[in-house]
């Protein structure tokens, strides 16, 4: 092990030292409480021992500080004592200390108690890799149970916890942001077409390509079926609806036939895009209506084309 040795007697921190070296282990000697706290910053330590009496920082002292640093890895801590009386032991016990020697130093039992120490300090760098696994399991199924298992874009739930956020930032902190509806269309035709397997490379395909082309700070969401959502933060209405159109030009240079078009053609998407800015009185959900309403429009208007919603809330 890496062991820091904490002891203000020369000859006792030498002996000390020699001791712990003939059984194996990387020494670091500091010749009281304060130095040694510093060589605890500086460097990675698996075990400290220290004497408990030594003038400034006294080794329960060294050992509160050590305890107190949760961001390390734990550290175990062996307190050297001249003192035997049970109290004197229980209060180093309680300010942290995992075991203690009795001085002068019998370098069987410092064996002993180190076998100990080395077994203890492999149970919690176990327990350290199992919680770190732990965390990044829980971390990937919290993004997977986000994410629509089809098209690998965020689904609903995230779209409502993003929408949230997004819309309280703007109404707290001012700027604006918009939404897109995005509907493939005659996606049944499609369907019927060219069959469900077809239907559903052309449903990635499309949320494929609206993720490439948004920026960094967008964000994609399958809204159910057929249906996308795009959200551009940051972006007023005229803005937004440039990158739209980049979006269904996209689309549309895929070149995904689609046989149930009359005439036969291409897949493409229609779009209904909507503003919020702060001081307007709309909640997220009246936005994705303004949206809806827009989508509409788009589509009885002809479909493949972009179609900005009115200022008010229908």
């Amino acid at each position: 092990m890496r062991i820091l040795v904490a002891e203000d007697d020369g000859i006792s921190r030498t002996l000390l030292v020699r001791s712990l070296e003939k059984l194996g282990h990387t020494v670091t000697a500091a010749e009281d409480g304060e130095v040694a706290w510093q060589r605890f910053g500086e460097g990675d330590f698996e075990a400290i021992v220290s004497d408990w009496m030594m003038p400034g920082t006294d080794g329960l002292e060294l050992c509160r500080r050590v305890r107190a640093a949760t961001d390390r890895p734990y550290t175990y801590f062996m307190l050297l004592t001249a003192l035997d009386a049970t109290s004197h032991l229980v209060s180093g016990m309680e300010a942290g200390a995992d075991d203690y020697l009795t001085k002068p130093l019998n370098r069987d039992a410092l064996s002993a108690r180190l076998i100990a120490a080395e077994r203890i300090i492999g149970l919690h760098r176990q327990l350290t890799e199992q919680n770190i696994a732990l965390a990044a399991l829980n971390s990937e199924l919290y993004n997977e149970g986000r994410m629509d298992a089809l098209t690998r874009v965020g689904n609903r739930l995230r779209m409502n916890e993003d929408l949230a956020a997004v819309h309280d930032r703007v109404n707290r902190y001012g700027h604006r942001y918009c939404v897109a509806l995005c509907d493939i269309d005659y996606f049944k035709r499609y369907n019927d077409s060219c069959g469900h397997q077809a239907g559903d490379e052309a449903l990635r395909a499309v949320a494929t390509s609206l993720a490439q082309q948004s920026r960094v700070s967008d964000a994609v969401y399958r809204y159910g079926g057929e249906e996308f959502l795009v959200v551009l933060p940051e972006q007023t209405v005229e803005t937004a609806e440039i990158a739209m159109e980049r979006m269904r030009h996209a689309i549309e240079a895929l070149q995904i036939a689609h046989p149930g078009r009359e005439p036969a053609g291409v897949v493409t998407i229609s779009c209904g895009l909507a503003e919020h800015s702060q001081g307007l009185a709309q909640t997220y959900e009246e936005l994705l209506r303004r949206a809806d309403v827009a989508l509409y429009e788009a589509k009885q208007g002809g479909r493949n084309q972009v179609v900005v919603a009115g200022a008010t809330v229908p």
